[in-house]
């Protein structure tokens, strides 16, 4: 099996914070991060895709379209719909970056979607496990 990973780049802007949790609790788990006026990062996405051997050019597009030009320069809380009401945590950025590429990859499979929110933290995704 060959694997193709292919990079990516982005900046956003978010607050971690639940809108039905009070200004106490939000700071007292997501601590400085729950910052109303928000923070911002450059985040990197690295995509594993299996069976693509060709996935270059016509990857590229459908990530700029599907992700990136959803992602980059937002305030994800406030601009964007996949964050509304989820919280933007790293976590749930690499769920809905493969949420929405996973379907549109085919042939090939997503394996990994990898996001790098700092030198310090870093997720993998690899998808949920159907249900028994």
């Amino acid at each position: 099996m060959t694997r193709v990973i292919r990079r990516y780049a982005f900046s956003a802007a978010h607050v971690l914070a639940r809108g039905d949790w009070s200004d106490e609790r939000n700071r007292a788990v997501y601590g400085k991060c729950a910052n109303p006026s928000g923070h911002g990062h450059n985040y990197r996405i690295e995509l594993t895709l299996e069976n693509a051997p060709d996935a270059g050019a016509q990857l590229d597009a459908v990530v700029r379209e599907r992700v990136l030009d959803d992602l980059d320069g937002r305030f994800l809380n406030r601009e964007t719909r996949g964050f509304a009401r989820l919280v933007p945590t790293a976590e749930n950025i690499a769920r809905h970056i493969w949420d929405t590429l996973s379907p549109a990859v085919a042939p090939a499979r997503l394996a990994c979607v990898r996001l790098v929110e700092t030198s310090n933290n870093s997720v993998e995704y690899f998808g949920s496990e159907p249900a028994p």
